[in-house]
């Protein structure tokens, strides 16, 4: 059975922000967001280890701190490496995508163009992560 998540977003542009949280309030089950506008960010929630989100997603380009030096800090600590680290990003650059796999990501999607496209590859996302045993902190 599908269960909420805890999902730490992680992405500088507002927009984007908002599209994803309309796509994740249209869905039947209520998922908590954290949100953060960069890895330094993320960085400091993460932290407090009182909140260890169920997966992170992430955009590759931001500001301070991006997507690939903060996974490679993520996947350097004990705890936090466990969490499954998912990239939303435009960037569709094969050598983007062979350094975030041998990081350790689980996943990989490019932002579609058009609405109904990202939607549906939102909604595949979270539907797949709320029915998976993640380890818990």
């Amino acid at each position: 059975m599908p269960k909420p998540l805890n999902i730490l977003l992680i992405e500088d542009d507002t927009i984007e922000v908002m599209k994803f949280n309309r796509v994740l309030k249209s869905m039947d089950i209520v998922h908590k967001i954290i949100e953060a506008n960069n890895g330094e960010e993320a960085l400091e929630i993460l932290k407090d280890r009182d909140v260890i989100p169920d997966i992170i997603v992430l955009d590759l380009n931001m500001p301070k701190i991006n997507g690939i030096e903060f996974l490679t800090i993520l996947k350097e600590d004990e705890v936090l490496k466990y969490i499954p680290a998912i990239i939303l990003t435009t960037s569709n650059n094969h050598k983007d995508v062979m350094e975030c796999y041998r990081l350790g990501i689980a996943g990989y999607i490019i932002k579609p163009l058009k609405y109904d496209e990202y939607v549906f590859r939102i909604k595949k996302l979270i539907e797949y992560w709320s029915t998976n045993e993640l380890i818990s902190q």
